[in-house]
């Protein structure tokens, strides 16, 4: 199980809210880390992630930093009461690969599995973790937004966000509920701009303001 608050900010507030963060001392700062995610959808439409019921995520993700590369396969999906609670309640299954199979884990899902690629996004991730939680800042191509994420399989998760919402002098009403995807369009709609289904670094997107 997964518990995690989100906050989104406009991407001319990184060096503030990473000078917040260098400022907790019993944080480790991990470095900053380029990402490219590709999400699926179920090649029958009877078992599509993105139904209501189910609301999951299936996704590949391709990381890169100085210090190397590495692949994952994740399943996230939102629990059906975490609308309902301060902080973000959510499953979550992950696998790690060789990124060198990177491309032919994509053409075995693409060419024989036909899964339906539904949508891919760049983003820039620093992180700061200490045995109880981690802490990102995501810069996404339309904002920033800063997730604080408790570690799995330690007790009292919800007091451990907490002392931290409390250490960056955060409010939990402030705190955006849905994921990126949600964000991204929502911000389309309000400031009209067409939706990409690849949101990168390249392209013209909305602006956090």
């Amino acid at each position: 199980m997964e518990y995690e608050i989100r906050f989104y900010y406009p991407l001319t507030k990184y060096k503030e809210k990473l000078l917040e963060l260098k400022k907790i001392k019993d944080l480790n700062i991990e470095g900053r880390k380029y990402e490219i995610t590709s999400q699926f959808d179920h090649p029958s439409k009877k078992f599509s992630f993105y139904t209501k019921e189910v609301d999951g995520r299936f996704r590949i993700r391709k990381t890169e930093s100085k210090k190397g590369s590495k692949c994952m396969i994740s399943w996230k999906r939102r629990l059906k009461d975490t609308v309902d609670k301060k902080i973000n309640k959510e499953e979550e299954i992950e696998i790690s690969i060789n990124s060198k199979d990177y491309d032919n884990l994509m053409f075995l899902i693409n060419n024989v599995l036909h899964m339906k690629e539904i949508e891919t996004y760049e983003r820039y991730r620093t992180t700061f973790s200490n045995e109880e939680i981690e802490i990102v800042l995501d810069e996404y191509p339309f904002g920033l937004a800063l997730e604080i994420e408790a570690k799995k399989n330690i007790d009292n998760p919800e007091k451990i966000i907490n002392k931290y919402i409390t250490l960056l002098n955060l409010k939990y009403e402030d705190s955006y509920k849905l994921s990126w995807d949600d964000k991204y369009e929502q911000l389309c709609k309000e400031q009209k701009m067409e939706k990409f289904n690849k949101v990168l670094f390249d392209k013209p997107m909305p602006k956090i303001k």
